[in-house]
């Protein structure tokens, strides 16, 4: 091959690696900004396509159109009562200026740096002036009433729910609000931030759950006594009631075996009266023959029964 070719095809092949260093792509999800010795040049590249740039001096950085996620550390925080929770945040966030974003915090690595500092203070100084009442409610918080009364055993009504002023949904805006103060030096938006959980530390757990655990024993207790106390009062009524059916019971005995008495009373009266001889011989007739064998009387001679008697003897 003659050296005139060689050159000719060294050249072609260094105008291809020039072409093709020279052509970059921008994807829908992307924007660029070409980088001439470390210092930005031209204008941001939003429109998706080919693009040119000069080969070996210019290089393209790329950033993401989409929303993106930032997850904190899981953070103890004292709430405004020093209660220690732990809390655990998440946010949503997109880069709207990829120059500022550039110089501020290079790419997205640097800026999740930020972000971690910026929300975890957010997070904190909100928690922190915060009650946890606050933290855990939402502003259109609902409970059944009755529901409650009838597992705490006391009456209640709408005035005695003590309602939060704001609730997580207006804090998780006033986290958003203070650290979107700092957004704009960025080159960031924020979109959202969100408190994904929310627990005690362990000591204030266990601590809360002895407290929960003696209320519980507390309306248990109070439920037992109050099952004692309606037990007695029910034996109590059962027993007066017993009482009264028994007094009553006798009352009517009494006044059937009067009635009956008087009665029979009147039937002997009847009898005696129509024949009163007769009466006397049947009742001392009714006398003998209760007396079983081998009786011995002492009877006045004078007695009817003895009367009776003699006159038997001599029929």
């Amino acid at each position: 091959m003659r050296t005139g070719q060689v050159i000719a095809l060294v050249a072609a092949l260094l105008l291809g690696v020039a072409a093709w260093n020279s052509v970059f792509i921008i994807d829908e999800a992307e924007q660029g900004i070409i980088v001439q010795f470390g210092e930005p040049k031209g204008e941001v590249i939003n429109r998706p396509g080919l693009h040119w740039r000069v080969p070996f001096i210019q290089e393209v950085r790329r950033f993401d159109k989409r929303l993106l996620v930032w997850d904190g550390d899981i953070s103890q925080i004292p709430t405004l009562g020093r209660e220690f929770i732990i809390v655990d945040t998440t946010a949503r966030w997109r880069i709207i200026d990829p120059l500022q974003f550039l110089r501020s915090v290079r790419d997205e690595s640097g800026a999740r740096t930020r972000l971690d500092d910026i929300l975890d203070s957010a997070a904190r100084d909100t928690v922190s002036g915060t009650d946890i009442e606050e933290i855990v409610r939402s502003a259109d918080w609902q409970v059944d009433v009755a529901s409650v009364a009838a597992v705490e055993g006391v009456a209640l009504d709408e005035e005695n729910l003590v309602r939060p002023k704001k609730g997580r949904a207006i804090l998780e805006k006033e986290m958003l609000q203070a650290a979107s103060r700092l957004m704009p030096g960025l080159g960031i938006e924020l979109v959202d931030v969100r408190i994904k959980r929310l627990n005690y530390i362990d000591s204030v757990g266990r601590q809360v759950e002895s407290r929960m655990i003696s209320e519980r024993q507390s309306i248990a207790e109070r439920f037992r006594s109050e099952g004692q106390g309606r037990s007695q009062e029910i034996l109590g009524d059962m027993e007066r009631e017993l009482r009264r059916i028994r007094s009553e019971g006798e009352r009517k005995a009494a006044e059937i075996r009067g009635k009956a008495d008087a009665e029979a009373t009147r039937i002997y009266g009847q009898a005696y009266g129509k024949d009163p001889e007769f009466y006397s011989f049947f009742k001392t007739l009714e006398s003998y023959d209760a007396m079983g064998e081998n009786t011995t009387l002492m009877i006045d001679a004078k007695s009817d029964f003895f009367r009776y008697l003699e006159s038997t003897k001599r029929r």
